[in-house]
């Protein structure tokens, strides 16, 4: 299975979580600490090493926010 790994632009998020349930993995959540400028806790990653590279996350993301690099 490929690997890969992803990249929030979290200054653009808007935290409306559609990438959180598509990842197969169950490693996008919201980062409940971290504020943007635009006054959203944006989506975040965690456990990147995890990351299969299948893209569902920049897939559903309405604002192309999310970025997949697979090896």
């Amino acid at each position: 299975m490929a690997k890969g790994k992803v990249y929030f632009n979290q200054e653009r998020c808007k935290g409306c979580g559609l990438c959180i349930p598509v990842c197969p993995v169950n490693i996008v959540g919201i980062d409940k600490v971290l504020i943007n400028k635009k006054g959203y806790n944006p989506a975040t990653v965690v456990e990147v090493e995890k990351c299969l590279g299948c893209t569902n996350c920049a897939t559903m993301c309405p604002d192309q926010v999310i970025t997949v690099e697979r090896d």
